[in-house]
């Protein structure tokens, strides 16, 4: 930590032990002059921190609405980016409560502007569930992508984008978090159907849309990214035929691998996705049952990799 940075921290904790401060007093408990004072008052108030004065020989210095504030030296990103991490947690087994519980204490002890950055965020956003890794790395999320959209869920304004490169329009509902992705359920502006929309593929336009009254959501929200990304929203799409009845690949299979259609045959299709064909190819493979594939070309070809490859594997096969 700089010196400056120790500095603004414990001013801020003096600021924080009692009501009302001079100018005088704050310089010789922290060894500084009276301009450096000034000067770090300014840039608390820059952070976004209320510190009220009253300007003139012997001014004196108090902490504004908030004034609880513990010494937390966070900018915008270090705040979203603290934010997002708790989000996370709220969709691991075991750190669900603790997870929230530590989110809402964190806009409580920000300042005003920060408090309804992450208010907006909290309150626009859900996680998804838990779901198999991947070989892929995990794409990167713009904060200010991620803020600006949950500010205009607040502050229910439309949104201009390209999404893949196609210019969009579109109504923001609600961000899900999901597999270490971040979904935006949204609809069309010409009030077309609601889609989820991966919000690291989406590159914000200025200005934004006009307001808009936001329609109730028709379900469940995390249902609804999870079967509609199982359809669309993967870099790798595919159905696969299971030798098994719906309800067998259902009772093997976690809800967010994809959804699960029955066949008059009796055996069931499989539609799934994933950031990779290796990454679909072992999580067929995990299902116990013996299954075929047809499309796409590329995971067909994968699969044919790994048969030959476990063939060799395993002694006495040829």
């Amino acid at each position: 930590m700089t010196a400056t940075s120790a500095r603004l921290l414990a001013l801020l904790g003096l600021l924080q032990s009692r009501p009302d401060w001079s100018g005088a007093e704050l310089a010789a408990r922290l060894g500084v002059t009276d301009r450096t004072v000034r000067h770090d008052v300014a840039r608390l108030r820059e952070l976004g921190y209320p510190v009220d004065s009253v300007r003139g020989p012997g001014g004196r210095y108090r902490l504004g609405a908030g004034a609880r504030l513990p010494p937390l030296l966070l900018d915008d990103a270090e705040a979203v980016a603290v934010a997002v991490g708790l989000r996370s947690a709220t969709g691991t087994a075991g750190f669900e409560e603790s997870g929230q519980s530590a989110l809402t204490k964190l806009e409580q002890v920000m300042p005003d502007r920060l408090r309804r950055r992450l208010a907006a965020l909290r309150s626009a956003s859900t996680a998804g569930p838990a779901n198999t890794d991947s070989d892929v790395e995990d794409p990167p999320v713009d904060p200010d992508t991620l803020t600006a959209v949950a500010d205009a869920i607040r502050d229910h304004r439309g949104l201009r984008a390209f999404y893949q490169g196609e210019p969009v329009e579109l109504e923001p509902y609600h961000l899900v978090a999901w597999q270490r992705r971040w979904f935006l359920v949204a609809r069309a502006a010409t009030g077309d159907g609601w889609a989820p929309y991966r919000v690291d593929w989406l590159r914000l336009r200025t200005p934004g849309g006009r307001r808009f009254t936001p329609a109730p959501f028709p379900g469940d929200l995390t249902e609804f990214v999870v079967r509609e990304v199982a359809r669309t929203g993967w870099a790798v799409h595919a159905r696969i035929v299971v030798d098994a009845t719906a309800e067998q690949v259902l009772a093997r299979i976690n809800p967010a691998v994809g959804t699960v259609e029955a066949l008059p045959d009796g055996r069931s299709v499989l539609v799934t996705g994933g950031d990779s064909v290796e990454t679909v190819a072992v999580w067929s493979g995990m299902l116990g049952f013996d299954f075929h594939v047809t499309e796409p070309p590329e995971l067909v070809e994968h699969v044919r990799v790994l048969a030959r490859r476990y063939a060799r594997a395993a002694p006495g096969t040829g």
